[in-house]
């Protein structure tokens, strides 16, 4: 099984609500920053959301904040998205990515298209239409 699987895209209208999942396997997750990517059509991935290891903080690019909400659940060993509010602008897919540097979440923004993370997921798409 990949290190790192999302879960819990789909179709949803304008306003709606969905919760990504990003399941950690072989590896406990807790040790981890974990930040949440997304690439829309014909645009750059970009950094959504990031949860430190060290207390659980959270960053978030501004374009969701008071929208989504990264939180995580060390006894699944995975941690979760959840987007409210949903506007046709957050269609993209998502993908989730994991560091052991205990302040990734500081500059995570800018590995939206490096290697060098430790873990990368697959992604899943996230299509938001009415």
């Amino acid at each position: 099984q990949a290190p790192l699987v999302e879960s819990g895209g789909g179709l949803v209208q304008p306003g709606g609500s969905l919760r990504l999942s990003c399941a950690a396997s072989g590896f406990t997750l807790d040790f981890y920053d974990v930040g949440w990517f997304r690439q829309a059509p014909g645009k750059e991935r970009e950094g959504v959301a990031c949860i430190t290891s060290s207390d659980d903080s959270t960053y978030y690019a501004d374009s969701v904040k008071g929208r989504f909400t990264i939180s995580r659940d060390s006894a699944k060993n995975t941690v979760y998205l959840q987007m409210d509010v949903l506007k046709p602008e957050d269609t993209a897919i998502y993908s989730c990515a994991a560091d052991i540097d205990r302040w990734w979440c500081t500059y995570y923004t800018t590995t939206a298209n490096s290697a060098d993370n430790d873990y990368w997921g697959q992604g899943t798409q996230v299509t938001v239409s009415s």
